[in-house]
């Protein structure tokens, strides 16, 4: 297992668990599912009315994930 980390901020991923893509606590709900709720409109509490088992700072750590995302693809992280 390993994770992206921003800040302070890990977002674990998996090879076994959701295609390896980086989820929420270890959830089957990952980060690129929230960013795109986020980046299409909803606010962090419809996030928690459809998912009721997040907490708004899971959403919070997801948000800055395309940017770290994009990083490690540039070779700017290892």
């Amino acid at each position: 297992m390993g994770g992206l980390c921003w800040g302070l901020t890990v977002l674990p991923y998996d090879s076994h668990v959701m295609g390896g893509r980086a989820c929420i606590r270890g959830m089957r709900i990952t980060a690129a599912l929230l960013v795109n709720l986020v980046a299409n409109g909803m606010t962090i509490t419809e996030i928690i009315d459809a998912y009721p088992y997040l907490e708004p700072e899971d959403i919070h750590q997801a948000l800055p994930y395309p940017v770290e995302l994009n990083a490690v693809f540039r070779g700017l992280y290892t």
